[in-house]
């Protein structure tokens, strides 16, 4: 075998998959069903839950538009480190705002990494049905305020790489529509 050979053989693509959407929308949900297949395909997997990282990394970040975005460029400077590096980062975060996700984004063009942005565009009323932290109903008791999509502004990505309805099927439905989309740009 030759040396181009074997480096070839060894090369394994890394990506940020972004998953964007209201609280409750389903993208820790399908990001983790999605990272369980790609590991059984042998994929080196991150999943960067977004509460996690503001437990961890962005730990002291409140939820003024400065803090969110300080929170979502934290958030994006480790996937691209990890997907440099031949990771599949998972990166299921709300990143309300548009400037935000975009600047991510072009940190990843920047350094020649993959990125994928989905919009997991479940409805509000849906999302609030589904309420898995209580947040809605937090919200709707007067209890917090500054709750993305009811009191406080979400951006809608307007051309994300997929946008799963995650209302209208599954979550191994849509982990499998995303599969299918990181298949067909061979990154996976």
């Amino acid at each position: 075998m030759t040396t181009t050979e074997t480096s070839q053989e060894n090369h394994v693509t890394g990506a940020t998959i972004w998953l964007t959407g209201l609280p409750s929308a389903g993208k820790t949900t399908i990001a983790y069903e999605l990272a369980g297949r790609l590991r059984g395909e042998g994929h080196r997997v991150e999943v960067l839950d977004g509460d996690e990282i503001r437990e961890f990394l962005s730990a002291g970040l409140g939820f003024t538009r400065e803090d969110r975005h300080t929170n979502v460029q934290r958030i994006g400077f480790v996937a691209e480190l990890l997907a440099s590096n031949g990771v599949k980062v998972l990166v299921p975060v709300i990143a309300p705002y548009e400037d935000s996700r975009e600047a991510v984004r072009k940190r990843h063009q920047s350094e020649g990494t993959p990125y994928v942005e989905v919009h997991v565009a479940t409805p509000v009323d849906v999302c609030s049905v589904r309420d898995v932290k209580g947040l809605y109903a937090k919200q709707a008791a007067g209890e917090i305020s500054g709750l993305t999509g009811v009191d406080d502004p979400y951006d809608e990505p307007r051309n994300p790489d997929l946008r799963i309805q995650s209302q209208n099927q599954t979550v191994q439905e849509s982990a499998a529509q995303l599969h299918a989309l990181l298949t067909e740009r061979g990154l996976s």
